[in-house]
């Protein structure tokens, strides 16, 4: 099955790349999670769109993702959650309060999509995710999971 991505998906491709997959994963996965639309030539027009969107919204280009790199792993980020006694969080953390945090930190708009959590945080403490800022270049980042 051939399909356009409208979202990043690991392993598979960026926005607005057309890739051919087994039938069950895009019809059952891929286009109901609105990450792709199905092929055809009138899409295939959009694609130019999607690629500008893209491009507006990532990083302007490998240093300045070398600069906002630098600049997140230098540091350990705080991100304050609601906790209840012993360090039991109220759910995990999300992707969007780490955005939030990497944002306020670096004075830089990281987008949520681009962040990757390999264990769901439910604790206080030190916590490490990793932050595709270009195509090239990956940080891992530090986080402190504090009560607020």
């Amino acid at each position: 099955m051939k399909l356009i991505l409208t979202q990043e998906v690991t392993g598979l491709g960026g926005p607005g790349d057309v890739v051919e997959v087994k039938d069950g994963y895009g019809r059952n996965y891929l286009v109901p999670r609105g990450v792709a639309i199905r092929w055809t030539r009138g899409a295939e027009k959009t694609v130019e769109s999607i690629k500008a969107a893209r491009s507006s919204r990532a990083v302007r280009d490998l240093g300045h993702a070398a600069e906002i790199k630098g600049k997140l792993e230098a540091q350990t980020v705080p991100v304050k959650v609601r906790a209840g006694e012993g360090g039991r969080l109220f759910g995990s953390v999300s992707v969007t309060e780490i955005a939030n945090a990497l944002t306020e930190a670096t004075a830089e708009k990281v987008d949520k999509r681009t962040i990757a959590v390999k264990n769901p945080i439910k604790s206080l403490g030190a916590h490490t995710v990793t932050v595709r800022l270009h195509d090239d270049v990956t940080a891992t980042v530090s986080l402190n999971v504090i009560p607020s």
